[in-house]
This record gives C-alpha cells, sequence and structure tokens, in this order.
C-alpha cells in the first residue's frame, strides 16, 4: 500500500494480486491496483496526466506516461475524491511501482506533480 499527500492531494494506493489472469507457467502475473485521489486542499485541482515507473523482479524497467487517469481528467473540488482500478502484468512474481499525477489548479494554471510512492506487487507467499 502507498498513502502520500503532496499540496493537499493524497494519493492511496492498494495493490493485489490477480491469479485468475495470471499464468505462472508463462511467466505472466497481473496485479490490479485501486487507486484513491482525494483533494485535501482548498483549492480545486485538475489531474492532466499520468507516469508510473514499473520494475519487476529482475531489474526491468517500464515507463509509463499519459493522459488522464482510464479515459478521464477528473476535476476534484476540496473534499472530493476520484477512485479508479487499472492492471499491471509482470513477468516476475514481485516488482514495484511508483509515478506522479501532474495536476493543475484550473483558476491559476498552478502546476504540480502529485507524488506516487512505491508500492510492492507480489504475488501472496513470496518474499523477494
Amino acid at each position: 500500500m502507498s498513502n502520500t499527500l503532496t499540496r493537499g492531494v493524497r494519493v492511496i494506493v492498494e495493490p493485489q494480486y490477480v491469479p485468475e489472469q495470471s499464468d505462472p507457467d508463462e511467466g505472466q502475473y497481473v496485479f490490479a491496483y485501486h487507486i484513491t485521489i482525494r483533494n485535501e486542499g482548498e483549492r480545486a485541482v485538475q489531474l492532466l496526466s499520468r507516469h508510473w515507473v514499473i520494475t519487476d523482479g529482475e531489474g526491468h524497467v517500464e515507463d509509463v506516461r499519459g493522459p488522464g487517469v482510464v479515459g478521464y481528467q477528473p476535476v476534484l473540488e476540496p473534499g472530493e475524491q476520484f477512485q479508479y482500478t487499472s492492471g499491471c502484468p509482470l513477468a516476475t512474481p514481485v516488482g514495484t511501482m511508483h509515478g506522479e499525477f501532474n495536476m493543475v489548479v484550473p483558476d491559476s494554471a498552478e502546476a504540480f506533480d502529485a507524488a506516487i510512492e512505491p508500492f510492492r506487487l507480489a504475488v501472496p507467499g513470496v518474499l523477494n
């Protein structure tokens, strides 16, 4: 799990292994992660884009960037939150993810990155 607060934007990540979509014999491990983005600040914010750094258990790194999240660029007023679930395939039973959401304050065009602290993706029972 990851729980990070940046300039009033809290990002909570809850990962889980998805065995029914995984095939360990073929080296495919699928993980889902549930994200909550909560505006704990005093001004509205909008999520414009995402950046993920995904590292598998062998140290291979994938850098993923794109607009919005799951097709949305939500605007969050103070006290509001946005939740979504997405997934990540890995070639190893363990890995990590971290990154940031590029945010803007609509009434000022002030931009900042809301950090997503590293979180672990692991098949239950795997220690590495």
